[in-house]
């Protein structure tokens, strides 16, 4: 008759070192992911070119360098949004793989596999973002932020990184594998060129445009775009964009925590 092993002990006050410990696998992890690389990375930058010098004479009355100055601060949620819904593949691959299991079958916290995800999405997406920044700038980007501007800017779209990580980390565990995982997080994806990222949302037709100008990004974007050069954000358009993005991460991460316990508890 065979017996059912005891469940491996936790040590209380391992959640923080359990957590660089997986933040730092997950890091070591990227440069042997080169499609997750170009994917945060390079895509964003490709897309930037392409919006300022094939399109943005035709959609800009004043040109390139005026389109420039719109269209980066929606090209950076892009970037931040492209980068976050990657760990949605990573979750679902380290599922798929047993390692989440493996792990869980060690002496590690079970909050520190999600938290591991969190933090290198968070990490990952800070590189993505000032590699986009710099190109920007490179090609005659010229915010006219302060300080205040920018340590703003930065925290919003931290925010807005660590809503959309908790939601892919769900979608990541709701899916059957990565490829599924991948498929789940298009209409993230798709939601930046329904905004007003890159054109005005005045500019399109009826329903589009009421979808635009309610729907998450459009806030976070006009509140990027005002703090980074248009002198000040508006103070409506802050508050919806806060809104939006805590209301999305108390959602990802209940939905997360619930997902998570359903597939460990199997």
């Amino acid at each position: 008759m065979t017996s059912l092993a005891p469940p491996v002990a936790r040590r209380p006050g391992r959640a923080g070192s359990d957590t660089l410990a997986l933040v730092s696998r997950s890091l070591r992890r990227l440069p042997r992911q080169p499609d997750t690389l170009i994917i945060s990375v390079a895509l964003p930058i490709v897309l930037l070119l392409l919006f300022v010098y094939v399109f943005g004479g035709a959609i800009a009355d004043g040109g390139r360098r005026d389109y420039l100055t719109y269209a980066v601060p929606g090209i950076i949620v892009l970037a931040a949004g492209w980068g976050a819904t990657q760990t949605a593949v990573a979750v679902a691959g380290d599922l798929k793989a047993g390692i989440v299991d493996r792990f869980r079958s060690m002496p590690v916290r079970g909050s520190a596999v999600l938290t591991g995800h969190v933090a290198a999405s968070l990490a990952a997406n800070a590189v993505a973002t000032a590699l986009v920044i710099g190109i920007a700038l490179a090609i005659g980007f010229r915010p006219d932020a302060g300080v205040g501007g920018w340590i703003a800017a930065v925290g919003l779209l931290a925010l807005y990184v660590l809503a959309l990580t908790w939601v892919s980390i769900a979608l990541g565990l709701l899916a059957g594998g990565p490829e599924a995982a991948s498929g789940l997080t298009f209409l993230i994806l798709f939601l930046p060129y329904v905004s007003s990222g890159f054109v005005p949302t005045d500019t399109m037709p009826g329903a589009l445009r009421a979808f635009a100008d309610h729907q998450p990004l459009t806030p976070v974007i006009e509140t990027m775009r005002g703090l980074l050069v248009g002198g000040g954000a508006d103070g409506g358009e802050a508050v919806r964009a806060v809104v939006w993005c805590v209301g999305i991460l108390l959602a990802g991460y209940l939905a997360a925590a619930l997902l998570f316990r359903r597939r460990t508890s199997r």
